[in-house]
This record gives structure tokens, C-alpha cells and sequence, in this order.
């Protein structure tokens, strides 16, 4: 077996790349290579911060012969193009999400990394860490009794009001559901399993969006997608969720999970972080009861470290892309509900994965 640390380039070095380049430099079974961006002034800047050496556009990433694992923090209506790109230079990827904007092509860049024996990896990776990992195995081991419901609120004014450059996040394949979606659904079905039938309503608020922070302060855009979604949804064997996506609430109201059990009912954490307080009340209780957390809490960057991890020892990595594209599948079939009015039907499923071990530990070396 290879025992030398995966290496990895980044291509994308936006505000998300700083989350994954704090993680990822510190974890001693990567390496990151390479920092590229289309404009090189801003992945020199990166590089630079963090100590990494090279730079430059995203060709070199594709071309460098130490790179395995091309990680895309690119915006959503790139992630494709990048992604294949990288798949027909032979290197595995990890891409933030959504894995694509529509089932054909997250459905081909999946077969084109089968038939090229590589693997697809994708965001959010927040479900690997210690609070979603803590909720997953109470739930496995029967401390709500059998899953009935599950209820999750993410309401906010909307990215405007803090991101820079937030018009992409209102363009289609953003938005609260497509945006903000994948943590909530990926923690949905991390916990009860497949989506079965979602049926879904989706408003929008106003036609243009003001950014109120940063060097574009003042600028107006344009708002493509609903920017509220409430969303019915069905689960294997019966269990049902409600859901709220919104970036119209003067009120923030966000990391609200609760899973309901014929026993006890869990308040689980925030599903865009990695840890956070696991709560649970039973039947005649007064008050919530703390569940301690175990497992990882460094942030981004843990679903590259367990797929570098699984490249070296051939098993299946958690954070993959049947997971990714089951989730878009979801979303796309929500816009479909809220389109025409009716359920409509999840074709897809999640894989099941079995739980991080509780003592896995991402700063230690594990390839040696």
C-alpha cells in the first residue's frame, strides 16, 4: 500500500478555500500541493497565506503529477466542468457542493468516473463531525425508540446582508434550497435514510437584492431562484420531515434539527457545523438532557482527509458522490413540487455508510 500523504490542489481560492486550507494543511496524511484560481492574483494571496509555494491557474492543478485529488471550491455552476475536467486528467475529486444543478449531469460525470476507476467526493462534509456522527449512533442505538418525524428550520435575511459578492448565491443552482439545502437534507438522510416523495412550495420576496457589506456595498442584483421554500418530504419506511429554506426572515432562525422517536425526541446540532450541543427529552421529562459529542470537530476539509484516507486503504469513502447526487436528486425533485403543485417522487437512494469510529482522529498520521 502507498503509505505517502495524498496530495491535493485547490482550485477555487474564494472565502470557503480559507475554511478547507486551515484544515487541510494541519492534517498530516495530506498534502496540498497547490493553490489555483482563475485569476492568479487572488491564488497567489492564498498561497501565500498559508506557506504553499505553488500557484497559478487550474491547469497546472490538472497537470501536477503529485496531485490525487483535485478539491473544487468553485461556484455551483462550475463544479461540473471542473470536476470532469479533472476526471480525464486521472485524478480523483472532491467538490463543494451541489455536486451539479441537474440529474444528467451529475449522472454522467458519476459514470465517467466509474468507467476511469476514480472517485467522486463532495460537500457538505459537516455530517462526518462530532455532533451529526454523536446523533447518528444515539439514533442507531435506539435512544429515541423508532424515527416517526423530523422538523428543521433555517430562516435568515438573506447572504446579502454579510457575503461581499452574494449575487451567485441568488442565481439558479443557489438559493436557500440549493445553497443551504445540502447540510439540512444531508443530515436528514445521514439520520432516517432515503428520501422517498417530497411535495414543496417556494415564494419569492422581491425581484432585486441590495449587498450591504464589502467593497460592493450598494449594488443591486437580480434574484433568479425562490428565495423561501417549505418542503413535505417522505422517508423509507414511513418517517416524514418538515423543512423551511429561507432568506426572507427579518428573525434568524438556523441549526434548528429535531428528530422525533416513539420514545424521546433529539435536538440535533446546527448540520453547518461540526459539532455543537446534542440534546434529548423522553416521554415526562421537564427538561433536555445534554448528550456528550465525540468524533471530529476541525471543519471543512474532513470528508478530503476520509476520502484521501479510503483512496490508500480501497474502501468506500463516506462523503461520496452516490451520497451527493441522491441530495441533488431531492432538491431537483422539490423544484419539481413547487412547480407543479404535487409529490413528486425521489427515484434515487443514500448510501448507507457505516459511522466514523469514534476514536478517528484527523491530525494524526495514519498512512505510515
Amino acid at each position: 500500500m502507498n503509505t505517502a500523504p495524498v496530495g491535493v490542489a485547490i482550485i477555487g481560492a474564494g472565502v470557503i478555500s480559507k475554511q478547507y486550507l486551515d484544515n487541510l494543511t494541519q492534517f498530516p496524511d495530506i498534502q496540498v500541493c497547490m493553490v489555483t484560481d482563475l485569476h492568479p492574483e487572488v491564488a497567489k494571496a492564498r498561497a501565500h497565506e498559508y506557506g504553499i509555494a505553488t500557484y497559478g491557474p487550474p491547469e497546472l492543478a490538472l497537470k501536477h503529477p503529485d496531485v490525487e485529488i483535485i478539491v473544487n471550491l468553485t461556484i455551483p455552476t462550475a463544479h461540473v466542468e471542473i470536476d470532469r475536467a479533472a476526471i480525464r486528467a486521472g485524478k480523483h475529486v472532491f467538490s463543494e457542493k451541489p455536486i451539479a444543478l441537474d440529474r444528467q449531469s451529475a449522472r454522467a460525470l458519476l459514470n465517467e468516473a466509474d468507467e476511469a476507476g476514480l472517485r467522486v467526493g463532495c460537500a457538505p462534509d459537516t455530517f462526518l463531525g462530532a455532533g451529526l456522527q454523536t446523533a447518528r449512533r444515539a439514533i442507531m442505538r435506539g435512544d429515541i425508540g423508532v424515527p416517526l418525524t423530523a422538523l428543521t428550520l433555517f430562516q435568515t435575511h438573506g447572504p446579502e446582508v454579510w457575503h461581499p459578492n452574494p449575487a451567485f448565491l441568488f442565481k439558479h443552482g443557489a438559493g436557500p434550497l440549493f445553497d443551504i439545502g445540502p447540510y439540512y437534507l444531508t443530515a436528514l438522510a445521514q439520520c432516517l435514510g432515503s428520501f422517498r416523495r417530497v411535495a414543496a412550495v417556494g415564494s419569492q420576496s422581491r425581484a432585486t437584492r441590495v449587498i450591504r457589506s464589502g467593497p460592493k456595498t450598494g449594488e443591486v442584483f437580480d434574484v433568479e431562484v425562490p428565495t423561501h421554500v417549505s418542503v413535505l418530504a417522505q422517508f423509507d419506511g414511513g418517517v416524514s420531515s418538515t423543512s423551511i429554506l429561507s432568506f426572507d426572515s427579518p428573525r434568524t432562525r438556523t441549526g434548528f434539527v429535531e428528530i422525533t422517536g416513539t420514545e424521546a425526541v433529539l435536538s440535533v446540532p446546527d448540520p453547518d457545523f461540526f459539532d455543537g450541543k446534542l440534546r434529548i427529552t423522553r416521554t415526562g421529562d421537564d427538561d433536555w438532557i445534554d448528550i456528550p459529542t465525540t468524533g471530529p470537530t476541525n471543519g471543512r476539509g474532513i470528508g478530503v482527509l476520509d476520502m484521501a484516507r479510503s483512496i490508500r486503504g480501497g474502501v468506500p469513502h463516506r462523503a461520496s458522490g452516490q451520497l451527493a447526487y441522491h441530495v441533488l436528486d431531492t432538491m431537483v425533485s422539490i423544484e419539481e413540487a413547487v412547480e407543479s403543485g404535487t409529490y413528486v417522487d425521489v427515484a434515487s437512494s443514500a448510501p448507507k455508510s457505516a459511522p466514523l469510529p469514534e476514536e478517528w482522529a484527523p491530525n494524526t498520521a495514519t498512512l505510515f
